[in-house]
């Protein structure tokens, strides 16, 4: 796990060096800098590591005997079954990211002749080639060797031989990876948007469109960012990039090596399929105890994070590790997360480090939260006090995120018609929806124009695959257990997110995922196999901020919400969705503050009224 940066095109070390540092939080085990200059231009390519696996070995940019430099960010779960499996390589290191260079070896051929520069030209705002998206083109070539990885991912791979910088995510989008081009053709890639603040011509405004849809999904769609002119690089997808004649970064091709498809089977078996959900996930916590480093839980006191401390006892017994402790935090001992985590960990007879939230944390630790999440989330605020004293302890933190998506696990899925009609009444206060003026497509921010039809949430299975298509799991749940752990220099893994659990999942009938009554019926009935309490296998499903700091999150916007309506006409055209949202008035405010507002990072030592009143004029 770590923390990557790069310039392509014109790259100054010295700005790749202050990228780097501002997200040294991802890796504080060390930093460095790999750069050169290369035909027609040059690059620099930044990690900042958080040793977790080969803890003396593996530094990054990682080099090889073909010519090809890495960066990567997460972890390969299967690295040593690929490594068995490859005889032709001279191994540098003991760690799983080498296995992207070793694979990469055989597919990444040298063309033995003159490498011509692309002939790109502009689309939207990137220069691309004529050929970009043809079925067969540069990204295409290498769906083959990156889909044997089994993990979590962003990475970077620079093939100096051909000229050629590859990035590529992970299926599920578990770890970022954005980009932005500069007016100078400059690529700029990172793990977090706040790397790019450190160029000197990158211009921070917000994307209106982006917030637009935010404010009535509850979650940036597609491979959208709060950021005009920042995308990411969409999950489960290789890019291929190079220099014109110009210098000027083009891309040369984008490729799908991995979707996700919910297919119920209507001869799914709840005793055998049940069985096979427990053990997918049983096997998913298992290759996620691969770590040199003490592993920890996160855990509320649900069905998802007990069902994942109940397997990790298993886990590690098969794997020789120590068992794990678990980590909660609610605003009192009387909290329900409270009461019911402790049950949970002595029925399991499992180490309980309980987190009392303090009354003033909104005031003193929103700022932060803001800066981090690079979003306009205020209700979820505890999974910063939870990693930080989870980093006192362990390195590596496994988390429950995945579930709801994968079983049904939200109210929201009882009563599609209010759901449906919700966002429609945050999309009809105004008329931006028929305005758009937006790129879209493969490589784009946005996968389509539709972003609001009644076929979105006709039916579960409809709702299911548009939020797992359009960014409900990796924009919203994913990034803030990437961004609040690694502010605290921890590793989040999402054992529910393995491959064959996934699979397993998607096989399950719809009424066996929700019911008028009842959540995510497959998995509970799964989750009775295991020692799990009763109580604990029954408790609904609770929306985790109000669940764990109901008090203190609505006195907070009480006393706030006055201020939002002095506050709310400086948005323009969004103002009216915010007139009904006063949480996100908060939020929007916050990053209006921390992020568009070019200030010293020592904001975060400052009074919160202070800041929230002193903004420069949205753009």
């Amino acid at each position: 796990m770590c923390g990557i940066i790069g310039l392509f095109g014109n790259a100054e070390p010295s700005v790749a060096k202050s990228m780097i540092s501002s997200i040294s939080h991802r890796g504080p085990d060390g930093m460095e800098i790999f750069s050169e200059s290369i035909r027609n231009g040059s690059i620099s390519l930044g990690h900042a590591r958080l040793s977790i696996v080969d803890l003396k070995n593996s530094r990054q940019p990682l080099g090889s005997d073909h010519g090809s430099i890495l960066i990567q960010n997460g972890q390969i779960y299967n690295f040593k079954s690929i490594k068995s499996n490859i005889n032709n390589y001279t191994w540098r290191t003991k760690g799983d990211g080498e296995v992207i260079l070793a694979l990469s070896k055989n597919f990444i051929k040298s063309k033995n002749e003159v490498i011509t520069p692309p002939n790109g030209k502009f689309k939207n705002s990137i220069k691309v080639t004529p050929n970009y998206l043809d079925p067969i083109n540069p990204a295409s070539l290498h769906d083959s060797w990156v889909k044997k990885l089994d993990g979590m991912w962003g990475f970077a791979l620079w093939d100096s031989r051909n000229q050629e910088l590859i990035l590529s995510r992970d299926s599920m989008g578990i770890k970022p990876l954005f980009r932005t081009v500069l007016d100078d053709g400059t690529l700029l890639f990172a793990s977090e948007i706040k790397a790019f603040f450190q160029h000197p011509n990158f211009s921070r405004r917000p994307d209106i469109n982006a917030i637009y849809a935010r404010l009535a999904y509850e979650y940036p769609l597609d491979n959208t960012t709060l950021f005009e002119g920042v995308t990411q690089v969409a999950p489960g997808t290789i890019e291929t990039w190079s220099l014109d004649s110009s210098g000027h970064a083009v891309l040369t091709g984008i490729s799908k090596f991995s979707s996700e498809k919910i297919y119920p089977n209507k001869d799914w078996d709840p005793t055998s399929g049940s069985k096979n959900l427990l053990k997918t996930l049983s096997n998913g916590i298992q290759d996620r105890f691969m770590s040199d480093m003490p592993i920890g839980i996160v855990l509320s006191g649900g069905l998802d994070s007990s069902l994942i401390a109940a397997l990790s006892c298993d886990a590690a017994v098969s794997t020789n590790k120590h068992t794990p402790e678990c980590w909660t935090v609610a605003d009192s001992e009387d909290n329900p997360d409270y009461l019911f985590s402790e049950s949970v960990t002595n029925h399991l007879d499992l180490n309980f480090n309980p987190k009392i939230i303090e009354e003033d944390i909104f005031h003193k630790g929103i700022p932060n939260f803001s800066w981090h999440g690079e979003d306009l989330d205020i209700s979820v605020l505890f999974w910063q006090p939870l990693f930080k004293e989870m980093s006192k302890k362990v390195s590596v933190g496994l988390c429950g995120q995945g579930a709801d998506e994968l079983h049904g696990g939200y109210q929201r899925y009882k009563d599609l018609k209010s759901h449906y009609n919700l966002i429609k009444s945050r999309l009809d206060t105004n008329d931006l929806e028929n305005n758009l003026d937006i790129a879209i497509g493969p490589g784009n921010p946005w996968h389509d124009d539709k972003i609001f039809y009644e076929n979105n949430f006709s039916d579960l299975l409809s709702t299911l695959q548009f939020e797992i298509d359009r960014g409900q799991l990796s924009n919203f749940q994913l990034r803030l257990a990437d961004r609040h752990s690694m502010a605290f220099g921890l590793e989040a893994r999402v054992p529910f997110l393995n491959n064959l659990h996934r699979q397993e999942s998607h096989k399950v009938p719809l009424h066996w995922k929700i019911s008028e009554n009842e959540e995510k019926l497959a998995l509970r009935k799964a989750a009775q196999l295991t020692k799990l309490p009763e109580e604990v296998v029954n408790r609904p499903k609770l929306p985790a901020g109000t669940a764990t700091t109901p008090s203190l999150l609505s006195s907070f916007i009480d006393e706030l919400t006055p201020h939002t309506k002095e506050w709310i006409d400086d948005y323009g055209i969004l103002s009216k969705q915010l007139r009904n949202q006063p949480n996100m008035a908060i939020g929007l405010r916050l990053f209006h503050s921390v992020h568009m507002t070019e200030r010293d990072i020592n904001f975060k030592n400052a009074d919160l009224m202070s800041l929230l009143e002193d903004v420069e004029p949205w753009p």
